[in-house]
């Protein structure tokens, strides 16, 4: 009897900052505070600095980004500014 290892591997999980769902990393959008306090979109999930998830779901990225849910879970303050331009990627992800 031959008998076969079935090697399962491990999914990363996150949470999305606005809904609190754990999801798997790749269903999330990575948020991260770069040096000098900008918050970007972090398309490879590499970039350093702190970051924070949300999921592709646009009533998710008004409760993160227009809340102070991000400000609090990436200790940075975002600008007016910066909330614009991640509404605006956000809803580029609404028409996916």
């Amino acid at each position: 009897m031959v008998m076969t290892k079935s090697i399962s591997r491990r999914i990363p999980q996150r949470t999305c900052v606005a809904c609190r769902q754990v999801k798997p990393k790749r269903e999330l959008t990575r948020l991260v505070c770069v040096s000098d306090g900008v918050i970007e979109v972090d398309t490879s999930g590499r970039k350093p600095g702190r970051g924070a998830y949300l999921c592709r779901n646009i009533e998710c990225w008004k409760a993160g980004v227009m809340s102070n849910r991000l400000d609090y879970t990436l200790r940075a303050t975002i600008t007016r500014e910066n909330r614009e331009r991640l509404m605006n990627y956000s809803k580029d992800l609404a028409g996916e």
